[in-house]
């Protein structure tokens, strides 16, 4: 059985893929959503580059330039698609939360 691509993102996917909005290199990613998050998610560069390498080997982002040994990336017209699934799928996460999670901590 085929698996399926990337059905749900983990954080550090997501905040790849969203830094990669517009082009970016790999140290530029990991600063971006440190500032981002408030220092909340960290992405070690063992993290980021596995990912690059597989969201390229999926054709979700692509490398655009290569200078100074700093390779620039960019999302592609997939790789927009999939981050606007997943910001769609939470989005409804959150909604379904506030349906039941409403007024619960006023107790």
């Amino acid at each position: 059985m085929a698996r399926k691509q990337l059905q749900n993102l983990t954080e550090s996917m997501y905040y790849v893929l969203l830094c990669l909005k517009e082009p970016l290199h790999g140290y530029g990613i990991m600063k971006r959503i440190d500032q981002m998050t408030d220092g909340r998610v960290k992405v070690g560069p063992g993290t980021l580059y596995n990912l690059i390498a597989r969201f390229e080997k999926e054709e979700i982002v692509i490398n655009v330039t290569s200078t100074d040994n700093k390779k620039t990336y960019v999302l592609t017209d997939k790789g927009f698609a999939l981050l606007d699934k997943e910001w769609e799928r939470l989005k409804q996460l959150v909604c379904d939360g506030e349906k039941i999670l409403e007024g619960y901590n006023e107790r």
